[in-house]
């Protein structure tokens, strides 16, 4: 039987409006133009010292400058090659350590109750302060800024894997071990796919807080690196360039994180539905 609406011919109107993601990128842009209207307004309008608060002209020229000419010797990409090679060696080095060591304290209660302790204590400790025993230790070289980063990213690793491991539904660890599945097997098979998003979200609150520590793993002993550069223009009061850098070292940050986001997609192609 035919309903009223085929009998009357009545056809369903086409949906019209915005997606939700092309919503969410126009308000997204309206407020980045918002902002920059904003920055824009006070500095002609001479609300701001020009000292503190340059011009977004001052800023674009200072981007242009350190691009061609340099800043204390090395270019801007070089500053921002110099930086991602730091925390990309950390960060990958912080994932191999931590992300087992997840899985580890979240299956077995006895190794959570042994390394809880050290890494509950050492999580909130100021970077700075960390620092200056790290270059005790290690020296003003490369090791202490690796050092470093390693440790801003490890605890967010290990609690997010350890949160992850202890939410999957043990019918599934039961289930696999009814099957005959070895430890291994279980790991690789049950607690990695299922834990992975969770893991993933965790990766990319530790990435994000490693590259907040960056501008003070580089203020010792560096010739090179955003942070270094963005912490040196600061003590002659260079505005432009600071703003510069924090600039660059945001979207820098941002485009890690949708590269983080790829891989995940690409890894965990179960989780394309969730991310959508």
């Amino acid at each position: 039987m035919s309903s009223l609406s085929d009998r009357l011919h009545i056809r369903p109107r086409p949906k019209r409006g915005l997606s939700r993601r092309n919503r969410s990128l126009l308000l997204s842009g309206a407020t980045v133009l918002f902002l920059f209207a904003l920055w824009l307004i006070v500095t002609e309008m001479g609300l701001a010292n020009p000292l503190f608060l340059p011009s977004p002209l001052a800023v674009a020229q200072a981007f242009v400058m350190v691009v061609t000419e340099g800043y204390q010797g090395h270019t801007l990409l070089e500053h921002v090659a110099t930086s991602l090679y730091r925390i990309l060696v950390s960060f990958g080095i912080a994932c191999v350590v931590g992300i087992p060591l997840g899985i580890l304290m979240g299956v077995s209660e006895t190794a959570n109750a042994l390394l809880r302790p050290l890494i509950e204590f050492y999580r909130p400790l100021p970077p700075l302060g960390l620092y200056t025993l790290l270059v005790m230790w290690l020296g003003i070289g490369e090791s202490s800024k690796f050092a470093l980063l390693f440790l801003a990213a490890l605890p967010g690793l290990i609690i997010a894997t350890i949160q992850a491991v202890r939410n999957i539904d043990p019918v599934y660890v039961r289930a696999a071990r009814s099957l005959g599945a070895s430890t291994r097997v279980i790991i690789l098979s049950v607690y990695l796919p299922a834990a992975g998003p969770t893991i993933l979200a965790g990766m990319r609150i530790s990435l994000g807080f490693t590259y907040t520590v960056l501008v003070a793993a580089e203020i010792v002993a560096a010739s090179a690196g955003i942070g270094w550069m963005i912490w040196d223009a600061a003590k002659f009061l260079l505005s432009d360039i600071v703003i510069m850098g924090l600039i660059v070292l945001g979207l820098t940050g941002i485009a890690l994180d949708l590269v983080m986001q790829a891989l995940g997609r690409l890894l965990m192609p179960w989780t394309r539905a969730d991310n959508q």
